[in-house]
């Protein structure tokens, strides 16, 4: 019987998977140049990896994410434009974050047109914490205001001013939210569309230095 994966088991496991994949030569992802084909490439390895070895619910369309009862989104993302795109859920998300943790793989791709393989590079292996998933100037301004003793005009005039997808009483009400319940640091840049659009540049950048109590280099250890 397999053992139940959990989060310190998933951890190690994308440690020890990325280390392995980056050994080796697939020659499926040569001459591609779609990051989409390479991440679904990785996640379906990955999943493959941790499938063989542990139980453990699989994510779907319903739950929005991969690892729903650990709670943890995968990413896969290119090096030279470290983002990817998230369900838009509320204007909230922005402030106090997405509401799951995100593991991210960070890879550099190399093409070997000797061999026709392609090598994947893996420079970083991030884990967000859930409550640091939000953006990080718009958590930032707001945790300067709230230090500064602003009021409810003070962070719903900022909620303006940053634009963020909201109609005068749904201000109010993040405002009220914002004064009462203190916000985390975020450390993503989550862009407004359609979609949230995620960039990883800054957990990238702590992650290099070693990372802090929101990201956890993964590869460090």
């Amino acid at each position: 019987m397999k053992p139940q994966l959990t989060l310190p088991l998933l951890k190690k496991s994308a440690r020890d998977f990325v280390r392995d994949l980056g050994k080796r030569d697939i020659a499926d992802l040569y001459g591609i140049t779609d990051g989409k084909a390479v991440g679904t490439h990785v996640e379906h390895q990955f999943f493959k990896y941790l499938t063989a070895r542990f139980a453990y619910q699989v994510g779907s369309s319903a739950s929005g994410i991969d690892f729903p009862d650990l709670t943890v989104d995968l990413k896969v993302t290119s090096i030279r434009q470290p983002q990817s795109s998230c369900p838009y859920k509320s204007a909230s998300q922005k402030v106090y974050g997405l509401g799951y943790h995100l593991l991210v793989f960070v890879y550099e791709k190399h093409d070997n047109s000797r061999k026709k393989t392609a090598r994947l590079n893996f420079r970083h292996g991030l884990f967000i914490d859930l409550r640091h998933t939000a953006d990080y100037q718009t958590t930032r301004g707001l945790l300067e205001i709230l230090d500064r003793e602003g009021n409810q005009d003070d962070v719903a005039a900022y909620l303006e001013e940053r634009n963020l997808p909201l109609d005068d009483i749904g201000r109010t009400r993040l405002a009220q939210q914002i004064l009462s319940e203190r916000p985390a640091q975020g450390y993503l840049t989550v862009s407004n569309a359609l979609q949230w659009r995620l960039q990883y540049g800054r957990a990238v950048e702590i992650a290099a230095k070693g990372g802090n109590e929101g990201i956890e280099n993964l590869l460090a250890t």
